[in-house]
């Protein structure tokens, strides 16, 4: 089992590196309206599945923003969606802003506020913390303020913007068309209250103040014991979910498409990436790490802290995985047909990692009781085969 450095740098996606013939007969598909639109903004993008910390990520100046960033993209960012780090120095302001594509932002360090209105004059000013979870409404004017004359304020945002811009290719018409969209955001008083309908595992709400203590919803299905909550912020198509599992405990085993960007909240731990067929990839996190899967890879989380282990995963979810009743394949067990691992199936080397992994901080694994309770749910599968 391959294991990845922890440290500053970013771990680099491995990809099927083809010879130089035929890498030039794509070399004109490799760049985009997007990719020429960042590079123009004198801006990085950094093709990673892995950073081990977003709140220390080299950044670099961005003039038209009037702040410091850089962005991350996953491996299908030109069909769905990015994600990009930005600074706001110690006593400013970003430069105001609209656009027409959706963005939901974790702040990272410092606290703020935000200033959002449309151009029928309703305004709304709200104020944000580290750990704090908003949307900005589509092409609405926004602009956010650091509160702080003495620290920097920092925060990770996704957005779908690549194929927004990649289908109009006009940078112009996607930052300064001037249109409201009074269903998504109509100056609402309470817009960025911290409240919400909760639908199911779904919250309906458009700002979350402290994502690290947000109560959860039980869901033994992703095993663990642990919890989770799903996202529907600004009434936007793109989606995102916090789940939890418990100290000495670790997550089933799934894959789905791409581009969930995954970031821990508190804990430590690691997590194992792999595409079907190949040995796993270790990849240790604590907060402000990002984990990116790549599409249809396997991952899963392990817990070696001594407090619960809790992320955010944002996502854009452009090919829909899900069954004919709407559930996400990565929530179904592979006896079934989903894309999760039951623990019954997984491979003997996934406990034995945990195990030594635990011990290295004199603990010992919390999975007997989960993994008893897993077998009478267990679809018939290989190791159970059906009888008459």
């Amino acid at each position: 089992m391959a294991h990845k450095p922890t440290g500053k740098a970013v771990v680099m996606a491995k990809d099927a590196i083809v010879d130089d013939k035929l890498a030039a007969k794509f070399a004109t598909e490799k760049d985009s309206p997007y990719t020429r639109w960042v590079a123009a903004e004198g801006l990085d993008i950094i093709s990673a599945h892995y950073v081990p910390d977003l709140r220390t990520v080299e950044l670099r100046p961005w003039e038209r923003r009037g702040g410091r960033g850089v962005f991350i993209n996953h491996e299908a960012t030109r069909t769905s969606n990015d994600c990009y780090v930005c600074e706001i120095p110690a006593g400013g302001e970003l430069a105001p802003q609209r656009q027409l594509f959706e963005e939901m932002i974790l702040v990272l360090d410092g606290q703020g506020s935000t200033k959002v209105w449309n151009d029928a004059g309703a305004e709304v000013t709200f104020e944000w913390q580290a750990g704090s979870i908003f949307a900005v409404p589509l092409n609405a004017h926004h602009q956010h303020f650091n509160g702080s004359g003495l620290k920097t304020a920092r925060f990770v945002s996704s957005t779908n913007m690549p194929p927004v811009i990649n289908l109009y290719d006009d940078v112009d018409f996607v930052f300064h068309t001037p249109h409201d969209f009074p269903d998504r955001f109509n100056g609402e008083p309470d817009y960025f209250s911290p409240r919400g309908e909760q639908k199911g595992l779904l919250l309906d709400t458009n700002f979350v103040a402290d994502a690290v203590n947000l109560p959860l919803i039980e869901a033994k299905e992703r095993g663990a014991g642990g919890g989770h909550i799903r996202f529907a912020m600004a009434k936007g198509s793109m989606n995102s979910h916090i789940s939890q599992f418990p100290t000495a405990t670790y997550k089933k085993g799934h894959r789905h498409g791409p581009g969930a960007h995954v970031i821990i909240l508190s804990g430590e731990g690691y997590s194992l990436m792999w595409p079907e067929g190949e040995e796993p990839q270790r990849y240790e996190w604590g907060p402000g790490s990002l984990i990116v899967p790549p599409n249809m890879w396997f991952h899963q989380h392990f817990n070696t802290g001594a407090e619960p282990g809790r992320y955010l995963a944002f996502k854009h979810e452009v090919v829909s995985m899900r069954n004919a009743q709407g559930v996400p394949k990565a929530w179904i067990s592979r006896r079934i047909g989903g894309d999760q691992i039951d623990y019954a199936d997984e491979s003997p080397l996934v406990r034995e990692t945990f195990r030594e992994a635990l011990a290295k901080h004199g603990m010992e694994p919390r999975m007997d009781e989960v993994y008893a309770a897993e077998l009478p749910t267990l679809a018939p599968g290989p190791q159970d085969p059906v009888t008459g």
